[in-house]
């Protein structure tokens, strides 16, 4: 069974950081190309960075700069290194992996920047 977990979520203040892990079981994820949702609520879930293959990463213009997307094959575990984070940043992210055919989602942390 293929499960996405994403953790690494929780409350920062403005300017600050967090790194949001997501760690695949059930699939390798150096196979797939990987991104990275976020959605607020009333909206459409938004790729703001993604992952393909070994080193292609591309970003939404709005994380551009300030977000890093990575991938640890040995931890089967793609990350989301996010700085100088600011209230519009918050969010629920979620991790998407795709590979032909097959997708697969996370259920996604809640990130929350706020003084």
């Amino acid at each position: 069974q293929v499960q996405l977990v994403e953790s690494g979520g929780g409350l920062v203040q403005p300017g600050g950081s967090l790194r949001l892990s997501c760690t695949a079981s059930g699939i390798q994820l150096s196979e797939y190309t990987v991104n990275w949702f976020r959605q607020t609520p009333g909206k459409q879930r938004e790729m703001i960075a993604q992952v393909a293959g070994r080193a292609t990463k591309r970003y939404a213009d709005s994380v551009e700069g300030r977000f890093t997307i990575s991938r640890d094959n040995a931890k089967n575990t793609v990350y989301l290194r996010m700085t100088a984070l600011q209230p519009e940043d918050t969010a629920v992210y979620y991790c998407n992996a795709k590979w032909g055919l097959g997708e697969h989602w996370g259920e996604g942390t809640q990130v929350t920047v706020s003084s």
